[in-house]
This record gives structure tokens, C-alpha cells and sequence, in this order.
């Protein structure tokens, strides 16, 4: 499985897979445009418009560690279209939301399905993908993060003009792409590592076989190490470093992205790209995000995960630095150094779907994936909540260097402890440096913290 050929198999799946990311993308920056119009409709506070920007982020703290446990136990193939018609339901029900409290419930509920989807399906992807596609083929699923929240934008532009109740459609309008999803995951097989390491043997192989072909069998999956671990391992030894590393770089990546997204008008509107134009910028940033992510896959087996990581944080943490001590400068140099830290940022982007599934076994990797995911949400839930109480007290120029600090401490935990897996079959990645004879030093950073 490690070094077979990429398959059709592969890329359908892979873009299958993306469709969570696609979701969560849409979600959380449709509702930037939204609040143009909820905020005067539903007379909103700066806290209520926090919590309404934050509420998707909540939910999505709470639903991907639950999703990642539940995936783990009851397998990846399951919960693989559950957790999209529960988008369906809510993105219709916001249609009718009437007062603040229930849009944030609304927008908890999807949240809280976008984040179970995270660790199904990126698990799903990395115990079907081979060694040397398997970081471009995870790190794709950030890139379609950038093409929903695009799409959301240009969505959002075309329904500001269908009256006061144009943010009913736009938050409503998830319901077209979740179901497209849920169609195009149809069929999806089990995951063959998971039924081995469940004892199902039998239906692993005939997997096998329909995927890679006759002569495949389960004996291509004995290199990995079937042991008895359960969700507590996570904090217990190399895992519990491993796991500090992926929630601390994971939470200042996504920090000032999420604030950014969540209120990215109003933040442009702040440095002077006032209406329309604020959402068209926000809209070309975001195609800048995703050339980023393009970027750094194509590098990221070239430069190695810890290479990657330690410049994205640096160059992009810079950029935002300079965005805050020159909040006045010319629409046009504003406008370059936001496109700056959206296309460095790419690299931490992409990383956060492959750090945490090459990091740990079968056993727990959803688990893994689903807990890494909801600690960062806390962050960004948090972040995206201050971001205009911070913008009436610190001004601009303030926020935009408290983003600046959040990446840069990204840049100091990566220097001191991120890992290199790159080359590395699935199960050399996530086992620990003693039980495979390396070193701490030849693991590239040490296992535990």
C-alpha cells in the first residue's frame, strides 16, 4: 500500500474527502459577508457579532474530537455521509433563524458536523494514500478550504443585492454543495487498516483486492504495529509531545486566519477598502491563499515538513507585523503585504492535515486528528470572538500585530520541536523513535516534549 502506484481510486477519494474542508471554508466566511446585514437586522453588539463569527468555531471544537472517538470505534465508512446531512439540515434551517440566539445554536450544530468530518475523513485518505502522494494528496484538502471560502465571497457579493434578506440565502446556500458531497461519497469503502486492526480480516482483504488489485492481500499491512492502544496514549510518552507540538503549531496557524476570515470585511473596511471593495479583496486574497497552499505542496516533499513549517510562520508572521505598524499605508500596500502572509501562510495550512495522520497509529488516529483539531478551535473560537472588541480598543494596526505574535510563536514551537516525516511509510511516521531504533536526532525533533 505504501508504494503503490496512484490510482483513480486515490484522486476520487481524495476530492471526495475534500469536501469537508470545502464546507467549512464556505461556512466560516459566508458569514463574514452575512454580518453585514445580520448586524443591523438583528441589532447585534460587538460580543453578539463575536460569538455569531465564533459560534461555527465552537461547534467545530466540539464536534471533532467526538467525531475523531466515534471513527476510531465505529469505523471511517459510517460517519462519512452522517456528519454532511446534518450541514444539510441546519445550513436550511438558518433560512428561518429569527433572533441571535438561535443563528448561534444553528451555526454550533454545523460546526460541530464540519468538525467530525475532519478526522474521518483525513483518516479515511491517509490509510488508503501511498508514502510518496500522501502528504500532497492530505495537504490538498486545505487548498479546497480556500476555494469554499472563495466561492463563499463571490456567493456572498451576488446575494448582498437580494434585499434584506439576502443573508438568509447565503447562509442557506451551504445546502447546495453538501448534498453534491453527500452523492459523490456514496459507495466509499471501509478502510482496510481499520477493519485489520478490528480483527475483520476478511473484508480488509477483499478491499484490498477490489483497490490495488488481485494480488493484494492483508500481509501488505503487517509492517504496522497492532498494539493495544486506546485514546489516553495520546497524552502518555512521545504521543503526549507529539500531541502539544500539533495543538500549539495548529492553533497559531489558524488564529489569525480564522479572525481574519470571519470579519475579513471588516477588518479591509478598517484599512481603508471600504464596501464592495473590502469583499472583493477579501475575495483575492483568498485565491492568494490558496496559490500559497499550491506553492507549498509542490514543495513540501522537496523541503521536508520542518523546513516548510518554521519559514511559512516566520515569512508570514512578518508580513503582518508590518501590516500593524503601517495600518495607514497606501490601499496598495496593504492589499501586497495581506497577499504576502496569504501565500506564505500556505505551508502551515497544508500541515495541519498531514502532521497529525503521519504522528500516530491506526488505533488512535482519528482520535488524534479530532483532538488536535478541537484545541486549535478553542484559540481561534477565541480569537475570532475578540476580534472586534479588538479592533474598538487596540485599532487596526493593534490587532494586526497580536496576530503577528501568535505567528511567530508558531515559528519558536516549530523551531524547537517540530518533526521531519518525510520519505516515511505510515507506520514509520507514527511510531515512536524507540521502537524503531532512531534516535530522537535522527526523528528529526524529539518524540516527546
Amino acid at each position: 500500500m505504501d508504494d503503490a502506484p496512484l490510482s483513480g481510486f486515490h484522486k476520487k477519494l481524495a476530492l471526495y474527502s475534500s469536501g469537508g474542508p470545502f464546507l467549512d471554508g464556505y461556512v466560516l466566511s459566508i458569514i463574514g459577508v452575512a454580518m453585514v446585514q445580520i448586524t443591523p437586522q438583528l441589532d447585534l453588539s460587538d460580543s453578539a457579532q463575536g460569538l455569531i463569527g465564533a459560534s461555527a468555531l465552537i461547534g467545530i471544537f466540539l464536534g471533532a474530537f467526538v467525531g475523531g472517538w466515534l471513527t476510531d470505534k465505529f469505523g471511517r465508512q459510517l460517519l462519512y455521509t452522517i456528519d454532511l446531512i446534518a450541514i444539510i439540515v441546519c445550513s436550511v434551517a438558518q433560512f428561518w433563524a429569527a433572533d441571535p440566539v438561535w443563528l448561534f445554536i444553528l451555526r454550533l450544530l454545523i460546526g460541530m458536523a464540519v468538525g467530525a468530518d475532519y478526522p474521518i475523513a483525513t483518516s479515511l485518505l491517509a490509510e488508503f494514500t501511498p508514502r510518496r502522494y500522501r502528504g500532497p494528496l492530505l495537504g490538498g484538502l486545505v487548498v479546497m478550504w480556500f476555494v469554499g471560502a472563495a466561492t463563499a465571497y463571490v456567493v456572498g457579493e451576488i446575494l448582498l443585492s437580494a434585499g434584506d434578506d439576502g443573508w438568509r440565502w447565503m447562509l442557506a446556500s451551504a445546502t447546495l454543495p453538501a448534498t453534491i458531497i453527500v452523492l459523490l461519497r456514496h459507495g466509499t469503502p471501509e478502510s482496510p487498516r481499520w477493519l485489520a486492526n478490528k480483527g475483520r480480516t476478511e473484508e480488509a482483504e477483499a478491499i484490498l483486492k477490489k483497490v490495488y488489485g488481485p494480488e493484494a492481500t492483508i500481509a501488505d499491512l503487517s509492517a504496522e504495529e497492532h498494539e493495544d492502544i486506546d485514546v489516553t496514549a495520546i497524552m502518555r510518552s512521545g504521543y503526549g509531545g507529539r500531541m502539544l507540538y500539533i495543538c500549539v503549531f495548529w492553533t497559531c496557524s489558524v488564529v489569525p486566519l480564522f479572525a481574519i476570515y470571519a470579519f475579513g470585511p471588516k477588518i479591509l473596511d478598517a484599512l481603508q477598502l471600504e464596501g464592495g471593495l473590502a469583499n472583493i479583496g477579501e475575495a483575492l486574497i483568498t485565491v492568494m491563499f490558496l496559490l500559497g497552499c499550491v506553492i507549498a505542496l509542490l514543495g513540501v516533499n522537496r523541503m521536508g515538513r520542518r523546513t516548510l513549517v518554521i519559514h511559512s510562520f516566520v515569512w508570514s508572521g512578518l508580513a503582518l507585523l508590518l501590516l500593524g505598524i503601517f495600518p495607514h499605508a497606501p490601499s496598495g500596500v496593504i492589499m501586497t503585504l495581506f497577499a504576502l502572509y496569504a501565500i506564505i501562510i500556505g505551508g502551515t495550512q497544508i500541515l495541519q492535515w498531514i502532521y497529525p495522520n503521519e504522528l500516530f497509529p491506526t488505533e488512535v488516529r482519528g482520535s488524534a486528528v479530532g483532538l488536535a483539531s478541537s484545541v486549535s478551535r478553542i484559540g481561534a473560537a477565541v480569537g475570532t470572538y475578540l476580534v472586534p472588541l479588538a479592533l474598538t480598543s487596540w485599532g487596526i494596526g493593534g490587532t494586526m500585530i497580536a496576530a503577528a505574535a501568535i505567528s511567530l510563536v508558531g515559528a519558536l514551537v516549530s523551531v524547537l520541536w517540530a518533526p521531519e516525516t518525510r520519505d516515511m511509510a505510515l507506520h514509520e511516521a507514527a511510531a515512536l523513535p524507540t521502537r524503531t531504533g532512531e534516535s530522537a536526532e535522527t526523528a528529526g525533533r524529539p518524540a516527546s516534549v
